[in-house]
């Protein structure tokens, strides 16, 4: 059977989470992920324990979660502070529903427009660009 090595390199720690290795380091500047200590001549060495945090912050940046929030609730993963992640979390679920009324207002609006362009007949201007003269922003 295969052996997991213990210890990665920061190129291995990236192939492992499925990040590039400028993720790891942008994770590091932005204190996602701590920095291990370089022995002299030697090079960094990362564990399982970097892997999993990483895909944390990925999945939690999937969610709609910014880096800010992702390193509140990094904070939080004791366990034992799971209402204030959950009022991060529906924080985060308000503005998706929130994206998600405008989408369905940009839908409804692009399916009018889309109609009458359809409908267009003769050498007068077309509905769509005519309207995004006449709205306002």
């Amino acid at each position: 059977m295969e052996q997991r090595p213990t210890s990665l390199s920061i190129g291995a720690l990236a192939k492992a989470a499925g990040v590039h290795v400028e993720t790891i380091r942008f994770y590091q500047l932005k204190g996602l992920l701590p920095t291990p200590e370089r022995p002299y001549g030697g090079i960094r060495r990362y564990t399982g324990v970097d892997v999993a945090r990483v895909r944390f912050i990925k999945t939690a940046q999937r969610l709609g979660f910014s880096l800010e929030e992702v390193g509140q609730l990094l904070r939080l993963d004791d366990g034992a502070h799971c209402r204030e992640a959950a009022k991060l979390a529906a924080a985060r679920l308000a503005d998706v529903r929130e994206r998600l009324r405008d989408l369905r207002r940009m839908e409804s609006a692009l399916t009018d427009l889309v109609a009458k362009c359809h409908a267009h007949r003769g050498m007068v201007s077309c509905p769509l660009i005519a309207a995004l003269h006449t709205a306002r922003p």
